[in-house]
Formats: structure tokens, sequence, C-alpha cells
């Protein structure tokens, strides 16, 4: 049983501080509904790296008592300069390490991606029970050996590597590459099946109906390289509603009873997070949800299931006391 959420996310790159990590939680145990914690103002601010970060994932250990926020190492703000983003950014996470999501560690940086890598956005990470560890993975723009200046034509990738701390990571490999820049996946088990939800970064002037939406994927096994397709053109508009114009940075979310699902979709340069629901993971079109009450102006982020006390404890400390 689910007793609320915290949803932890960045704010854009039209100011100073709009690419630090926020939080807020939710009323009650109400998936849709939140109030911002700290006033509104960041509650991580990296010291590290570009002094930027996007894309913050919350994790739990396994066994609990221990939590980290991982995210991207980007500042866009003043620069806008995406070009060099991908083709020369930085191939390190941003880490934020807490025993209560209320005191937080320094951030460190933890380089991840090799030589070859442009960029590494995105990250998330899932615990494997198989292996004893946790399975990270992000998206990079990988180049060949020779052309070190990162000139040469490529996509976008979905990488993974292996931790048990988010200090020593593993090497990473590729886990998924379809031919094209796919970007911003996020994973959950459900009923034996891993469901991986990304999005096709494919300019949308291409053939493809699929461009710059999500495609739904599942596995027995999480780190096979084949997922079998599930759905594709996710948040579109459909018989069941008007969707986004279009979507990224998705955040699947369990109903307090396990009973429904809510995808959460980032319509950027739009309106932010909108929500969609379905009563399976494998569904073929998702619905809209018309009342709902998300951060505003939240950007790519995560969403994670607390306990009674956690939730209580975050609301007494960073406030607002009730919902």
């Amino acid at each position: 049983m689910v007793d609320g959420y915290l949803f932890a996310y960045f704010a854009g790159e039209s100011t100073p501080d709009g690419e630090q990590v926020r939080f807020a939680v939710s009323r009650g145990a109400d998936p849709l509904r939140y109030d911002v914690l700290h006033d509104g103002r960041p509650v991580l601010v990296s010291t590290v790296g570009e002094r930027g970060v996007r894309d913050p994932f919350l994790v739990r250990a396994p066994a609990g008592g221990r939590y980290w926020v991982i995210a991207t190492d980007l500042r866009i703000h003043g620069s806008g300069d995406w070009a060099a983003a991908v083709r020369t950014g930085s191939r390190s996470l941003v880490v934020w390490e807490s025993p209560d999501l209320l005191t937080w560690s320094t951030p460190r940086l933890v380089e991840v991606s090799p030589p070859t890598a442009g960029c590494t956005w995105a990250p998330e990470a899932v615990w494997d029970d198989e292996h004893d560890e946790f399975l990270v993975f992000w998206a990079s723009t990988l180049y060949a050996a020779d052309d070190p200046e990162h000139l040469g034509e490529t996509h976008h990738r979905m990488l993974c590597a292996t931790t048990r701390d988010f200090v020593t990571v593993q090497p990473a490999r590729v886990w998924s590459d379809p031919g094209h820049s796919v970007i911003d996946s996020t994973l959950l088990r459900h009923d034996g099946w891993w469901y991986r939800f990304t999005k096709d970064e494919r300019d949308p002037s291409s053939a493809s109906r699929t461009a710059k939406f999500l495609t739904a994927e599942r596995s027995r096994d999480l780190r096979s390289t084949a997922y079998e397709p599930v759905t594709d053109g996710i948040g579109r508009t459909t018989d069941l509603g008007p969707g986004v114009a279009h979507g990224e940075g998705p955040v699947v979310v369990p109903s307090p009873t396990g009973d429904r699902w809510y995808l959460l979709v980032d319509e950027f340069g739009g309106r932010g997070y909108v929500p969609f629901t379905s009563a399976t993971l494998d569904a073929p079109v998702w619905a809209p949800v018309a009342e709902h009450h998300l951060p505003p102006g939240a950007r790519h982020g995560s969403v994670l299931p607390l306990t009674a006390a956690e939730h209580d404890a975050l609301r007494r400390t960073l406030g607002p006391p009730s919902a």
C-alpha cells in the first residue's frame, strides 16, 4: 500500500536556478495532486560539473534506509548550445545520497559513459534482484574512436551499466539501439515483465508517426537488448481524448491500490507534465486525465512512492504541513 508520493523535477532553462532539483509531495496518496516543497525553491543545487542538473531521478535502496538522486550534468541556461551538449557534453552523472530524503550529501560526479560518448542524459536506475545490483541506464550519442572532436553523424542510444553504491560503476554497454535516436527511457517491473517506456527522438518531419512521442516495450529479461514492442505513439490524440503536441520524460506511477497506472508525459515547450491513465501497462491506448494538480512548470523528473512516515516527515520539514 502506498501512502504518498515524492515528485523530483527541474524547472527548465529559462531562469538561473531552473536547472536544479525541486521537490513536491502528494496530497495524501493522490498520485495526480501535489504541493511544492521548500516554497518552490531548489532543494538540491549542483556545485560540480556544469553546475546545472536536469532529469533528476529518485532511487530507493532495496532494503530501505538509503536514497539517491541521480541527474544529468547539464546547464543550458545562458548558452542555449544544444549542439555542444550533444557532441561534447558531460559524460558523468550528478549524484546525491541521503539516509532519509531530508538530509542530503554534497553532490558528486560519477563518470559512466566512454570517451566516445558525446553526452549522458536522463539517467535512471532499477534494482536487479537476480544480480544483486542496480542497473543504471541513460541516453548517449556515440562517435567513432578516430573522431575525437565528435564531428561525425550519430544518434542517441540507450546505454546501461551496473553499480551497487553509485560510486563505482562498471563499464557501460549499449542497451537499446533501434537505428535512430531514442532518449528518456523509464523502466518498471510488473507481473514478471519489465516494461520500458522511451521517447522516439527522431525529427517530426521523418516518416515515423511515433517521432517525438513515446514507445512501450517489454521483456522478461531486464538486460535484454531485444525488448518486444507493446505500444507506440503514446501521447498522441486518440479517440479517448486530446494528447500532447510532443512528449518526453515519461514517469509511470502506480495508483495507491495498484489497480491502475498513470503515465506522466512532459510536453516540453508546452504545458509541462500531462497525465494519462490505463488499467494495464500493455494498453494499446492511454487515456488523458483532465483533472490533476501536478507541480507547475515541472520538467522531466521522477516520482517515488512513500510510506506514511516518509510523507509526513517531508511535509513537516519542507512544508506545506497539510494537504
